[in-house]
Formats: structure tokens, C-alpha cells, sequence
């Protein structure tokens, strides 16, 4: 291990408090009880539940007086029958408190499943829209722990989570203050084990939500500061994670640069989301490849109103000074980690194109981006990425 894995190691209270550093998930048990949870339900997805990891963690909760099971039934888009069945599992138990472990999929699950443990109302009143987080009783809410193992949503330090309706295949945000976890444990040993492939996905994900941040047209220094330190760190150590898993110094900084990415986005988001969520509930692609597939062409269309603010990036990141470099260097990424150019590549079905376009136009996220996008705009994005033209 070198020198610099072990200075990369810290305690911060920001925006909650996160351990980090290699080894830190032999805390777990001393966060556990530092929380009031006795008997906590570990949430995570069926492929991690197979990985040594998690026998590790229950054992060591074991030893450390806090008996732990296991809930694994979570999709890679998460549907609320993935909460109803996590909510299920919760009661049985007699649990006191979630684990939410994983990539976004099972922290989104998790919390929304901490959230609905003393509800009465049903899970879609609590959707990201006005005020409906006030419908929650916050005393039903279970205290949550989150440990990430991918470097992408930033899951750990938000205060949502994204399930899919399956009535009608739409993703929604379910928000309330206390979904942001109480405390975090960000262990880069964690991630040694994550594919080539899902390391650059969720490290492009990582990159979409600080480069919407950065462009969204609110007044937020902070967010928009955050975004582009993020965006270097990406620059920088993203392809070194990709190229070598084991390197843990890459894998500290995109853990970093992933939980700055959901923090910076509270300035806002945009179309890539927007054309991506439906794209990921109706073919159930990756969401971290569906934003890098649609990156370039949302920055073509937006490019009168964001033309100035990337030639500043280019030079911030030392990648040039305009527009084309920050494309330019998107585009290498993308061709780096060979991911498809085009929505058709994706699985993208043609004739859908209208009705993807009509729900990217109603995702909350379309109001962030810095060129009004409704329906049509939508399309025109949408033709563009299915045939490749940037």
C-alpha cells in the first residue's frame, strides 16, 4: 500500500459525516451502535450479497454485538416492489435501522425502504414535487448507514432515491430531508473488485452530474465549485481506476468525486438526465452508460447557452480553451471505454422515440437545463443520438 492511501484518509461533516479511507469498514459496528441500531437490515443487490464482503461485514457486526440480515431482492433500476418486499423483510426482522450497501440502485432502494418503515401514506406521496415531503412522519423513518462499492450516484450524501413505477415505467424521485444517511463509510478496499466496464459507467455518471451541475443556469458558487474540482478528479483518475481496479489511490479519488457529483447537483441537472431516465425504465439500460451516451449530444444542443462556461472548464481542466476541447475530450472518454456512440447501440427502439420524448420532457430534471427543453427539443435529441450526429 502506498503513502498516499494512507493519507487519504479523513473525517468530514460534509453535507453528512463520512469515514473515510482504506479499512474504515471495520467501523461498521462502532457506527452502528453510535446510531442507536441494534438489529440493522443490510440492503445491497444479489450480486454483491454472493461477494466475500458481505459474509465479512455480517460477521464482524456479529463480534461487535450488532446482528445484521440480509435483504438482497434489489433490480438494477430499483421498482417499488423491490421496497415493498425490503419493507417486508424490515418488519420480520424487527429491525431498527438500514445498511444501505452498494452502487445507487440498492442505496436508493435501501432508503426509500428506512423512509417507509413508519408511513401510513403510500410511497408516491412522498415524490419529489413541492412540498409533498411534509406528507412524511419524519419519527418513521429509520436511521440509515450507507456504504458505497461504486463511484457514481452519490447516493451516500443525497436525500432521494430513484424508484421506477412499474405501472407506468416512469423513474421517480422519492425525497425527504432524512433520507440523507447518518453517516457514511467510504472504503476504496471496497471497489478493488468492480469490472473495467462498470467502473467507467459509473465513473461517467460521476462526470454527468458534476458537467450538469457546472451548466445549470441557477445561482449556486458553491455547487458550481464542487462540480468542477469533481470534474477534474474524473479527468484525472478515471481512466487510471478503469486501467488497474487494485489501484487504490483511483479508486479513493473517484469515491470523492462521485459524492461531489451528488452534492453539486443540488444546483441542478438537465437534459442528459432527462433523456436518459426514461431510456433506463422502459429498456432497463445501466444508467451511468445511458448519461454517457447521451452526454455529447445534449452539450451540442446546448451549446449557445453554455459556449462560455466550457471554454472556462477546458482551461480549468487543462484540456484547452473552448468548447470543442471539453466535446472533444467527452467524446475520447466515451471511445476509451468503449462505450456505444448511439441510443440505436444502446437498444434504443426507433419507433418508441415520441413517447420517450414526451416523459423526457415531463422528468423534474428538464427544468435545469440551461435551453428550455419540452417535447420536441427532446426529440431533436433523441434523432440526433440515434444516428450518431454530434
Amino acid at each position: 500500500m502506498s503513502t498516499e492511501n494512507i493519507t487519504l484518509s479523513g473525517n468530514w461533516n460534509y453535507p453528512t459525516a463520512i469515514r473515510f479511507g482504506v479499512g474504515r469498514i471495520k467501523e461498521l459496528g462502532k457506527v452502528c451502535k453510535a446510531q442507536g441500531i441494534t438489529r440493522p437490515l443490510l440492503v445491497t443487490d444479489p450480486g454483491l450479497a454472493k461477494l466475500p464482503m458481505i459474509p465479512a461485514a455480517l460477521s464482524d457486526l456479529e463480534a461487535a454485538g450488532v446482528p445484521a440480515a440480509v435483504f438482497s431482492d434489489v433490480q438494477g433500476n430499483p421498482v417499488s416492489a423491490n421496497v415493498d418486499a425490503g419493507l417486508g423483510a424490515y418488519r420480520a426482522g424487527n429491525h431498527d435501522g438500514v445498511i444501505a450497501w452498494g452502487g445507487g440502485s440498492a442505496m436508493d432502494c435501501a432508503k426509500v425502504i428506512a423512509l417507509m418503515v413508519g408511513q401510513t401514506r403510500p410511497m408516491w406521496d412522498f415524490e419529489d414535487v413541492g412540498s409533498n415531503w411534509q406528507l412524511a412522519d419524519p419519527d418513521g423513518i429509520a436511521p440509515i448507514i450507507a456504504i458505497p462499492t461504486t463511484s457514481g450516484t452519490g447516493s451516500e450524501v443525497g436525500r432521494a432515491g430513484v424508484i421506477t413505477d412499474e405501472r407506468t415505467h416512469t423513474k421517480k424521485i422519492i425525497f425527504h430531508p432524512k433520507l440523507m444517511p447518518a453517516v457514511v463509510i467510504c472504503d476504496p478496499e471496497l471497489l478493488q473488485g468492480l469490472p473495467a466496464n462498470i467502473t467507467a459507467w459509473t465513473g461517467m455518471d460521476a462526470l454527468a452530474h458534476c458537467l450538469e451541475a457546472y451548466c445549470a443556469p441557477f445561482y449556486h458558487p458553491m455547487g458550481e465549485g464542487i462540480a468542477v474540482e469533481g470534474m477534474r478528479l474524473v479527468k484525472e483518475w478515471l481512466p487510471v481506476a478503469v486501467a488497474d481496479g487494485s489501484n487504490l489511490t483511483a479508486r479513493a479519488h473517484m469515491m470523492s468525486a462521485a459524492a461531489m457529483g451528488a452534492v453539486a447537483f443540488q444546483k441542478g441537472l438537465g437534459a442528459i438526465h432527462s433523456l436518459s431516465h426514461p431510456v433506463g425504465s422502459i429498456f432497463n439500460t445501466h444508467h451511468g452508460l445511458t448519461n454517457a451516451v447521451f452526454m455529447p449530444y445534449v452539450l451540442t444542443f446546448n451549446r449557445s447557452a453554455i459556449d462560455d462556461k466550457l471554454a472556462r472548464l477546458a482551461r480549468w481542466l487543462d484540456i484547452g480553451n473552448s468548447f470543442e476541447d471539453v466535446q472533444s475530450w467527452v467524446l475520447d472518454l466515451r471511445k476509451q471505454f468503449k462505450i456505444p456512440h448511439t441510443a440505436e447501440e444502446l437498444g434504443v427502439d426507433g419507433a418508441r422515440l415520441d413517447e420517450l420524448a414526451k416523459m423526457a420532457a415531463e422528468d423534474p430534471t428538464a427544468g435545469g437545463n440551461p435551453i428550455h427543453v419540452g417535447q420536441a427539443e427532446m426529440r431533436k435529441m433523441y434523432d440526433a443520438s440515434m444516428a450518431g450526429k454530434v
